[in-house]
């Protein structure tokens, strides 16, 4: 059951760029969130000799992607991230976790990676430069309900810093519509048309794997006022195509990665449409989504007469 809480975040240097300092009331730990670029300033100071939990975070290729993570413990953390600032280039923060009392030990610290790597791998909103899957280490039944108690607390404040690779992907259904009917809303005497559809660009490889293949489409930026709006999603092929090609019904919507970016899977495969050529449209017309009626869509012969 939920419950309400909070935390504290105190910023030694004034510049929340660089790092954190975490703190919950009647908890039995300490995280801190340091950048790359200020571990070197940051590195002796005294939690970071303790033994700790660290999640390095950042991405590995391109900006669409999922982003990558390292999950590591350390009897002294310090030295596993000196380490990891030399061999491991994806990075640039990282989150640890210590406790406030000197209360863990190495058992609980290897339990505790176990348990978010496992976690990590169940969601699968992250890739994981993990290369080896420990086994769940043995405590006894208390020693486990504590550091179970630790680990939940982790998973409290990790959202609030901006890493939600542990949160269940919660999808929003679409409510279902169907193509002859129009959808509008009346706004006194004139009739506007609800953008239900968005298009995106796609490159051939992509495309082909992706939204043909897998019937779903991903990474995608989607504004919050239109998430309750979109009911199909169209294929703008890029160059040499330069025209919309295909288009399917979206069934669920889901948070994808850790950007603030969304996965639609679709009701059935895509079907064909147009092609619907770039023609005299503006350049840099599809370089991100669009939105448009799927009306509007099937009505037209050129993107001009689209957005």
């Amino acid at each position: 059951m939920l419950k309400p809480y909070t935390i504290r975040l105190f910023v030694p240097d004034g510049n929340p760029n660089t790092i954190k300092i975490i703190d919950k009331m009647n908890w039995t730990g300490i995280g801190l969130e340091v950048s790359r670029n200020a571990w070197s300033q940051y590195k002796d100071r005294k939690e970071f000799e303790q033994a700790g939990i660290y999640i390095l975070f950042g991405y590995q290729e391109e900006e669409n992607d999922l982003p990558t993570l390292y999950i590591g413990q350390g009897d002294g953390v310090k030295s596993r991230i000196e380490a990891h600032e030399k061999n491991k280039i994806f990075w640039d923060k990282a989150l640890v976790f210590v406790s406030s009392n000197g209360g863990l030990n190495r058992a609980h610290i290897t339990w505790l990676e176990w348990a978010l790597i496992k976690k990590a791998q169940e969601i699968n909103r992250c890739k994981l430069d993990n290369s080896i899957t420990p086994n769940e280490p043995i405590l006894t039944e208390s020693e486990k309900a504590d550091t179970q108690e630790f680990l939940n607390e982790i998973y409290s404040i990790l959202p609030l810093v901006e890493i939600r690779v542990f949160e269940e992907a919660k999808k929003i259904k679409v409510k279902n519509s169907k193509e002859e009917i129009k959808d509008t809303i009346v706004v006194s005497t004139q009739i506007e048309e609800i953008k239900d559809t968005i298009v995106v660009p796609a490159q051939e490889e992509g495309f082909k794997r992706v939204f043909l293949e897998e019937n779903s489409w991903y990474a995608i930026r989607i504004s919050g006022g239109k998430l309750n709006d979109i009911k199909y999603i169209a294929a703008y092929q890029t160059a040499p195509i330069s025209a919309i090609t295909y288009y399917a019904e979206v069934e669920s919507i889901e948070p994808y990665g850790d950007g603030g970016k969304y996965k639609l899977n679709f009701k059935a495969p895509a079907k064909k449409i147009g092609p619907i050529k770039h023609t005299t449209a503006k350049q840099g017309t599809l370089q991100g989504p669009r939105y448009t009626s799927l009306h509007k869509l099937k009505e037209s012969k050129n993107m001009t007469n689209i957005f």
